[in-house]
């Protein structure tokens, strides 16, 4: 198989690939914690949370603190990019969490306004951190199931017999990941498995790759894959992890 491992941001490597070139699309984007209110994080300067990974710096050379309405701009050039390379039967899952903010929940319409959006699928978790009294413990996160064609011959389907997954994917977290943030690979090949594509061999992408648990379920599963991810520190452990996989 063939894994491409880009050393760059989201959006250079995104206007790098081809036009239709790419069947799947699985992602999970910083979240833009820093910003928040309600996760016990105060920029490094002795949150509930002090210490973590997430908190000290989990992300080089991106703090993970970006006001509201330029993570959106960000988020939403991203996901048209995305749109842009996949082929016409292809599809974007993509993945991100409900947050509190000033005591509400800020949710993702400004993000997702005007994209293709066919489902919402429940990744729930086996617990989770939360210091606020003011709710319950968030036990999920949120993947959503985008297809660049919504209708027709070009429509996005699943493999046969895959839909009987359901919308809610009870999978544990990884644990044993220097990643403050990563995949239990049981999400990205379900993804793939459950995808169609066209061609020989799948290509899929992902444009925030993190420790490359796409690129190791492609390995798995037989796909190639295209990582990009800003961390040179990351892009090493997506390498060694391709290796031990081979």
């Amino acid at each position: 198989m063939n894994h491409d491992i880009q050393n760059c941001t989201a959006l250079v490597g995104l206007k790098g690939v081809a036009d239709n070139t790419i069947d799947v699309i699985f992602t999970s984007p910083p979240y833009n914690l820093k910003n928040s209110t309600g996760n016990g994080m105060k920029n490094g300067k002795g949150g509930k949370w002090e210490g973590n990974a997430l908190e000290v710096g989990a992300y080089d050379n991106y703090d993970d603190n970006m006001p509201r309405n330029l993570y959106v701009k960000w988020q939403r050039e991203v996901i048209a990019e995305c749109f842009r390379v996949l082929k016409p039967t292809g599809v974007l899952y993509y993945h991100h969490k409900f947050r509190v903010q000033g005591g509400l929940m800020q949710g993702h319409d400004e993000i997702l306004d005007g994209f293709n959006v066919r489902q919402m699928i429940i990744w729930y978790r086996s617990g989770g951190i939360n210091f606020n009294k003011g709710y319950f413990l968030p036990t999920h996160e949120v993947i959503y199931m985008m297809p660049k064609t919504a209708k027709g011959k070009d429509a996005f389907k699943l493999q046969p017999k895959t839909n009987a997954y359901g919308d809610v994917w009870q999978v544990h977290q990884e644990v044993k990941n220097p990643h403050p943030a990563p995949w239990p690979l049981e999400l990205p090949r379900r993804i793939l498995t459950s995808s169609t594509y066209t061609g020989d061999v799948g290509v899929c992408l992902d444009p925030f790759a993190g420790s490359g648990g796409l690129a190791v379920a492609a390995e798995e599963l037989g796909w190639n894959s295209i990582s990009i991810e800003q961390s040179n520190g990351y892009c090493d452990m997506i390498r060694e992890r391709l290796e031990a996989t081979v």
